[in-house]
């Protein structure tokens, strides 16, 4: 993670750009992994289909919805996994509808940072029904700002995802502070001069956080 200087008290920041999926949100995966143990088909195997980019890239884009991407998933399960017709839809959507909770030591923080006055702008590869997931966790009112890859038309790491952010937010690349689960899209980010943290626990954000609170 690369850190900014203060001079005086100027905050390091004046935007946070964070991820949502697996920084904020959390899937339970555990009835998933149950049917596919009773299946018979390797753990992750219903994940791995789903991912794939020709039926993940759509649904990113805003291109089709979820009940498209579960129809899409269970196709995939039955030709390539091998899989009664029946089964294969119990998994994709077990897959596509695992319940989701957030983590609410990330959103303490985050709260706290915009209750300081530093911008907050959630950026993420997400689909159609991202409002409604947000509402169903209380977070509609936690960011200034949303950029959902399928309502903008473009998904990280594409650069236009996180200059719409930035402009969203109000500040230049360089004063914006960005969040990802994923290093390929902190990457990018970086590459555009914003500074990056690559996060893979709450603990990586205390710093970085804390010093905008501390400003």
């Amino acid at each position: 993670m690369t850190t900014s200087t203060r001079t005086g008290t100027r905050r390091c920041f004046d935007a946070v750009l964070c991820d949502l999926d697996n920084v904020i949100r959390f899937y339970d995966a555990k009835a998933l992994t149950a049917l596919e143990r009773e299946a018979g088909v390797p753990e992750g195997t219903t994940t791995r289909l789903a991912f794939a980019p020709e039926r993940d890239g759509p649904l990113l884009l805003g291109r089709i919805t979820r009940g498209q991407w579960t129809d899409s998933i269970a196709a995939g399960l039955h030709a390539e996994a091998g899989l009664p017709a029946q089964r294969a839809r119990e998994l994709a959507t077990a897959f596509a509808e695992a319940p989701f909770s957030a983590d609410e030591e990330v959103v303490s923080l985050l709260r706290r940072v915009r209750a300081a006055g530093v911008a907050l702008v959630l950026v993420t590869n997400a689909t159609l029904e991202l409002e409604d997931d947000l509402a169903s966790l209380g977070l509609t009112d936690l960011a200034d700002h949303v950029v959902s890859s399928a309502r903008v038309g473009v998904a990280k790491p594409d650069r236009e995802i996180y200059e719409i952010a930035a402009a969203r937010a109000g500040a230049p690349a360089g004063r914006c502070l960005f969040v990802d689960d994923r290093a390929e899209n902190v990457e990018a980010a970086v590459a555009l001069g914003m500074t990056g943290v690559h996060y893979r626990g709450p603990a990586d954000l205390h710093g970085p956080l804390g010093s905008l609170l501390s400003a």
